[in-house]
């Protein structure tokens, strides 16, 4: 195995130590933020920090980076208080790529990057009408981490729309009908195979044979 200490971390020129950082957690989920600005300009951005805070009430969390330079979803975000989630599909991976280019704050990422607008029941935040699983949110709070001065935005799931057949009997959804896809790092894109599904885990029911 390659070994690595903190010192040797840090003597990692800069795009090794990104890479390495980035992608050492394993593959995360791939969604397109949809917000809107005071001035009604729309805006999409990629991210791939969304994690899950609770069922009840239904709580996400998104982090994005220190406000050091400007950052339009979370400008948007604090002065609507709505946004979209969207999960990317296998058929727009490029097209939501492109999203994370530099483009003014005039200019929409939708019309760049070639992916079609949808507003749904008077939302007030744009969905990706190419996503096959949308979600509305609502601005609940922002936590600032001092430790690098990111900020987690604390949202609260308002509406939900998901491609039919693709949500299991236990309410689970199934990710290859979705063709929802995962990011490794910055850059790199996986597809989703199911392995197994395995029951609630509970202490009687484990293998016996597992016993030391």
């Amino acid at each position: 195995m390659i070994y690595f200490n903190i010192e040797d971390i840090d003597k990692l020129d800069k795009v090794s130590r990104l890479n390495l950082i980035n992608s050492i957690t394993g593959f995360k989920p791939a969604n397109l933020i949809g917000t809107i600005s005071k001035e009604n300009q729309e805006n999409l951005a990629i991210f791939s920090s969304l994690v899950h805070l609770g069922s009840k009430p239904p709580l996400l969390g998104l982090v994005t980076r220190p406000n050091s330079v400007p950052r339009h979803t979370y400008t948007n975000i604090i002065e609507s208080k709505f946004y979209t989630i969207n999960h990317i599909s296998d058929n727009i991976i490029e097209r939501a790529h492109m999203t994370s280019a530099k483009f003014n704050r005039d200019e929409s990422e939708f019309e760049k990057c070639n992916l079609e607008k949808e507003y749904i029941d008077d939302f007030h935040a744009p969905y990706v009408k190419e996503s096959e699983c949308k979600i509305g949110m609502k601005f609940i709070e922002e936590v600032k981490i001092k430790s690098n001065d990111t900020i987690l935005i604390v949202g609260e799931i308002i509406n939900v729309m998901i491609k039919q057949d693709s949500v299991a009997e236990d309410g689970s959804l199934d990710f290859e009908k979705l063709n929802s896809v995962c990011i490794s790092g910055l850059d790199t894109y996986y597809k989703t195979q199911k392995i197994v599904k395995y029951p609630y885990a509970r202490k009687k029911n484990i293998p016996k044979k597992w016993s030391r």
